[in-house]
């Protein structure tokens, strides 16, 4: 199966949310809502490229980080649980090459030009409640084009810019690289920021 324009993907694992997580030998469910984006999984795999590609980076095979509305399902106006328009069948899902953000290849992500990953590091604000410091981390996957900055840069970032994805067990931001604002000078007491919930392990 092949579409015009867009991939076909299938979800990692055959799981559509990620919302269990094991605790010895029982399964927690972590939410039960399908709605809420945060459970959806993020993580498909290819299963056919487009006859019009123009991306000739990503493979059939390769891992991606989708869209969350690709996987997802909702309610409509009357309560009835629906597919997103994404849905062929229980294993195939159309995505546009706008809704995949990066791909694995050979154990590395790198992302889609225009995008890259950071990872937030620990506020060290004594007043403040966040654990993290806003607007602020460390360039974890960049944009192979994006030559003036590189992986492990200390960045900042626009406000409302950034959006959560857990890789790999690791909380990272999204963030388009017309988006990167500042390249910080490291002062020897950053620590990167991984909440426990995000871990895999």
């Amino acid at each position: 199966m092949r579409s015009i324009f867009d991939f076909v993907v299938e979800p990692y694992s055959n799981k559509r949310y990620n919302n269990t997580k094991k605790i010895d030998d029982t399964d927690l469910i972590l939410n039960t809502q399908i709605f809420t984006h945060q459970n959806v999984n993020r993580l498909g795999v290819v299963k056919s490229i487009p006859i019009m590609n123009e991306n000739k980076d990503i493979k059939v095979g390769d891992h991606v980080i989708v869209h969350h509305n690709i996987f997802r399902r909702f309610h409509n106006i009357r309560g009835e649980e629906k597919n997103s328009k994404s849905y062929i069948d229980d294993n195939n899902y159309l995505c546009s090459i706008d809704q995949i953000f990066a791909y694995k290849r050979k154990s590395k992500w790198k992302p889609l030009l225009g995008y890259a990953f950071v990872k937030p590091i620990v506020s060290n604000d004594i007043f403040s409640l966040d654990k993290e410091q806003q607007l602020k981390g460390v360039l974890r996957y960049l944009d192979a084009k994006y030559t003036f900055l590189k992986e492990g840069d200390l960045v900042g970032f626009t406000p409302n810019s950034e959006y959560e994805f857990i890789i790999e067990g690791e909380k990272l931001y999204r963030v388009r690289t017309k988006n990167l604002t500042v390249k910080y000078e490291y002062q020897g007491n950053e620590k990167e920021y991984n909440p426990i919930w995000a871990c895999s392990c």
